[in-house]
């Protein structure tokens, strides 16, 4: 039970388990443990929950997401929680021709872009190698994996280069690279590219839209999962405005220490990507390899960019909204407008090192290069929204990028076993813990009930 006193400084409370994070992961595993009769604590850094789940309502009244927003048919743990707590879903706006914009080239199709058939031939071998690769990876442990230690030491774009002959192979693995984990080729481990495949069900599965991780989005945002979870765990059980910056621990009691104030716990849960839990300063020290993880685990680079217009006009003209690119600015986007078409909201990715070009300029220059990158793919039209957001995550001091941690070279190999292994009372959530759609609003479910079945395995009963 917390006791308050006159400085919310001093807050004090004694439970059973801490939360350090109220993002997916660290909601989902308060919610699981409160479930099964457990008193809960949850410190969140931020002044809201969601972490990077956020919604923002346009001019107008109309909520979109400015952080994680598609889900796919078979993300089972996220779509199986928002459906136990009211939140339906939609699908994204697929009608009409998708924009592909390569080497200042437009080409415009409906299934497959009029190209060299040696070029699509040669991109197509590259994605059913990557495949075909990340089969053999086991996703409980893939440093285990048959060629792990080769893989490891081998970047994406080490990879490419002796395996993709044509302009297009290449832009495909790049867009790949960019669009999904957000960085370059030369920045990953070619064994993270094949574990992430691996854990979502392949290539197709993570790129297209229909029956993929693209289809659906929530009615209502994103953010109101977790903002449902947090109402139903109840305001005295979720301390906002909480940034932990030490964490001690004995034989049977862990003290967490942040900004409102300091919990007391028979156990604790740091539901926080690697290079935010390394930020933590913890006594007894974490194990080296835990620690050497923190430091060798960086988050991807993400702006992402949204536009809203009295009308979804690309749709009247025969486009989906769906463009790819080499160019600059805006390098893949969605309609992302309600299925009624009233407003047209597109939505940008600038990612990669694109994103850090952008993220280094003003909020002018960002928005103007977005709305040029638009007006490329779908005319004039779309250099003038009615309103315009976006969110620079790389510059959120309590993300520092997205949609995920990767791995570069020699990270899984050696740091790997690491990644959740509990360290005395503490435990680790989050979706670069997870084994099923890892890096996804769906890995950080998985991760949540995960953590919460470890925790329910080896403490005592309530």
């Amino acid at each position: 039970m917390t006791v308050r006193s006159g400085d919310v400084a001093e807050r004090r409370a004694e439970t059973d388990v801490i939360v350090i994070g109220a993002g997916l992961a660290g909601l989902t595993a308060a919610r699981e443990l409160v479930a099964a009769g457990y008193d809960v604590i949850v410190l969140e850094a931020r002044d809201r929950v969601g972490g990077r789940v956020l919604n923002h309502t346009m001019t107008g009244g109309h909520v979109v997401d400015v952080g994680g927003q598609f889900v796919g048919p078979t993300q089972r743990h996220a779509l199986g929680l928002a459906a136990e707590l009211g939140v339906a879903t939609h699908p994204i706006f697929t009608g009409g021709r998708t924009v592909l914009e390569l080497g200042g080239r437009r080409y415009d199709y409906r299934t497959v872009p009029r190209l060299n058939p040696v070029q699509l031939a040669d991109a197509g071998r590259a994605l059913f190698s990557l495949d075909r690769m990340a089969s053999r990876v086991p996703v409980q442990a893939p440093w285990q994996a048959a060629g792990a230690a080769a893989d490891d030491t081998r970047t994406l774009a080490d990879w490419a280069r002796r395996n993709v002959r044509t302009r297009l192979g290449r832009f495909a693995v790049e867009a790949f690279s960019q669009g999904v984990l957000a960085c370059e080729p030369g920045e990953v481990s070619l064994l993270h590219v094949l574990f992430y495949l691996r854990a979502a069900g392949g290539f197709r599965q993570l790129t297209e839209v229909a029956g993929a991780a693209q289809q659906d989005r929530f009615a209502g945002g994103s953010q109101l999962i977790a903002l449902r979870m947090a109402e139903h765990l109840g305001a005295d059980r979720v301390w906002l405005g909480a940034p932990v910056n030490r964490i001690d621990q004995g034989s049977s009691r862990v003290v967490a220490y942040s900004g409102a104030g300091v919990a007391t716990g028979r156990r604790a849960v740091v539901a926080a990507p690697p290079a935010l839990a390394g930020r933590i300063s913890y006594d007894p020290p974490l194990p080296a390899d835990r620690d050497q993880l923190t430091q060798a685990a960086p988050m991807g680079s993400v702006i992402k960019c949204l536009a809203a217009y009295d009308e979804p006009f690309w749709r009247a003209a025969g486009y989906n909204g769906q463009a790819t690119s080499d160019g600059p600015a805006a390098r893949v986007t969605f309609d992302t407008g309600p299925p009624d078409g009233s407003p047209g909201v597109l939505l940008g990715f600038v990612t990669g090192a694109e994103a850090r070009r952008l993220a280094r300029a003003g909020p002018a220059q960002r928005r103007t290069e977005v709305l040029a990158s638009f007006a490329r793919y779908f005319g004039p039209a779309a250099a003038r929204p009615a309103d315009y957001a976006e969110h620079d995550w790389t510059a959120d001091p309590w993300t520092r990028g997205c949609y995920g941690a990767h791995f570069p070279p020699g990270t899984w190999t050696q740091f790997g076993q690491a990644l959740r292994r509990p360290v005395g009372l503490l435990h680790w959530a989050g979706t670069e813990t997870a084994t099923e759609w890892s890096g996804y609003m769906d890995g950080a479910v998985q991760s949540g009930k995960r953590v919460a079945a470890e925790i329910l395995d080896t403490l005592p009963p309530p």
